[in-house]
């Protein structure tokens, strides 16, 4: 019993270890998962990593990475589409046409000048906002490789878990054996 003791910690130990080798060569013999070996090696070095906090970590670093430029545009692009950017500039659209329908004209209708205002303002909203969609691009799919990582770690412990419960039940029933047999002769 003290042998079979010793065997179990020395397979807990060994699934445990989380070698990139290891996790390579689990992912690759998996029919559902076909990654290619750069991307097993970021999901290798994210499950060593990242044993603690995960989503903080990834929070942290995205932060770090990220230049005034880019928070500038998230804010932009955040602004751009919300109600208060809608009614403000309803707001200042209906008091540019009113203003230049009274007596201080200064753009008559059509209201050239108005409109090349707002294809100044299209053409400089739309790549901000493009910008940001492609930072929360790249987010998300960070977030889905780190997504991965931990199911798959999760999955690797549930496994882990099923083996001992069974070597369990195996001892229970070896155990009840032991016991019928002591108890019927």
């Amino acid at each position: 019993m003290g042998k079979e003791l010793g065997k179990e910690r020395e397979g807990t130990q060994a699934v445990d270890d989380g070698t990139p080798e290891k996790l390579f060569h689990e992912l690759d013999n998996d029919p559902n998962f076909k990654l290619d070996n750069d991307q097993l090696e970021r999901i290798a070095s994210m499950v060593n990593a990242y044993k603690g906090n995960i989503k903080s970590h990834l929070i942290e670093q995205q932060e770090k990475k990220t230049s005034r430029a880019d928070r500038l545009a998230d804010h932009i692009a955040t602004f751009g589409g919300s109600w208060a950017f809608i009614l403000l500039f309803s707001l200042f659209l209906i008091i540019w046409m009113l203003l230049n329908l009274m007596s201080f004209a200064f753009d008559k209708p059509p209201f050239i000048l108005l409109n090349l205002i707002l294809s100044c303002i299209s053409a400089f909203q739309a790549p901000v906002i493009l910008m940001s969609q492609n930072r929360q691009a790249a987010k998300d799919k960070q977030e889905a490789i780190l997504d991965l990582a931990i199911n798959y770690r999760a999955e690797q412990e549930n496994m882990e878990i099923k083996v001992l419960l069974e070597r369990l039940d195996q001892r229970l029933e070896r155990m009840e054996k032991l016991q019928n047999e002591e108890v019927l002769p």
